[in-house]
């Protein structure tokens, strides 16, 4: 391919960076680790970490579309896992997992009517969520794990809602390629994308084009809200346990997989895939360093070494693509 259409498109699309570094980590990791690290158990484990991590993503890039950001998703991840949990053993799983995702949707919608109708910025809205509901889950657990006793795993709610696999994935997996494909959907075939992308690009612009830029904003964050919540369920029902800890310092591993992915924090522009191979990008930075035996207290310090690093790289990619 000439290098000239090769620009074009790496500047037409802007999740082929980040997937192109994916490609290299990929290979530099099986290189270094002697074959270790690249096997289909540990391939299938990083799948199924991005799975419920990937749907807080894409809640997170659909708010960050809008200009605006939410990092209280991990906190509505930990409340809803334990919400599902205790809930799942007095009523049907599917009902447990309604009720958690409406928690995450009223969370999704307090954090958006605040933005939109006090003004407070975002960060500050949502920052102060994620301490609430964090103290909440905490509180509620009193530092103990909620748990479901593995004989009580039976049925075909808990199979579909992340405690089945098919083969060798978990069923969470499915989800996330249907949450994908629905929200590819809504983006690029309905007004909603249009508007949410609009919203994010020049507000004053769309307000002048009749866009009810609030709505649409509060439309993100309750979406975000409910999959970071539904992400908790699946987690959970994997798990078949979950503490007051569930979820935390992952709202900040969701904004990254964004920015790797392509999606600008300014807002206007959004690529649900590249968020996801972001997503993947990180499960496999963490998972190649737990393989090669890093110590605890190194592995957040190499890990965003690692991000930083792989971002630049994207940056520079981007760079020579729209360079002439």
């Amino acid at each position: 391919m000439p290098a000239a259409n090769l620009k074009n498109l790496v500047g037409r699309h802007a999740e082929l960076g980040i997937i192109l570094i994916a490609v290299l980590l990929i290979f530099a990791f099986s290189v270094s680790s002697g074959g270790i690290w690249a096997n289909f158990y540990n391939i299938s484990t990083i799948v199924q970490v991005t799975a419920t991590l990937g749907l807080m993503t894409l809640g997170v890039a659909l708010v960050i579309a809008t200009g605006e950001i939410d990092i209280s998703v991990g906190s509505t991840f930990g409340i809803a896992s334990l919400v599902y949990l205790w809930l799942s053993l007095r009523i049907d799983p599917a009902f447990a997992m309604l009720a958690a995702v409406a928690i995450g949707i009223l969370i999704g919608w307090f954090n958006g009517i605040l933005v939109t109708k006090t003004g407070t910025p975002s960060l500050i809205v949502t920052l102060g969520s994620l301490m609430i509901f964090r103290g909440l889950a905490i509180a509620l657990t009193s530092g103990f794990a909620f748990s479901i006793p593995y004989k009580a795993r039976n049925g075909l709610s808990y199979f579909i809602l992340g405690g089945g696999e098919i083969f060798g994935l978990n069923t969470a997996i499915i989800w996330l390629v249907l949450a994908l494909i629905v929200l590819t959907i809504m983006l690029k075939y309905m007004r909603w994308g249009n508007r949410l992308l609009a919203t994010g690009g020049s507000r004053e612009s769309a307000r002048s084009r009749g866009v009810r830029t609030d709505r649409i904003k509060l439309s993100a964050f309750v979406l975000c809200g409910a999959l970071a919540a539904f992400g908790g369920v699946l987690e959970a029902g994997k798990l078949g346990s979950a503490d007051g800890s569930m979820g935390r310092l992952m709202e900040l591993q969701a904004i990254a997989a964004c920015v790797l992915g392509g999606c600008l924090l300014a807002g206007g522009r959004i690529s649900l895939a590249g968020a996801l191979v972001g997503t993947f990008v990180l499960s496999s930075i963490q998972s190649y360093l737990v393989v090669m035996g890093v110590r605890p207290q190194w592995f957040i310090l190499l890990l965003g070494i690692i991000v930083v690093l792989a971002a630049w790289g994207d940056r520079l990619l981007r760079q020579w693509a729209l360079s002439r």
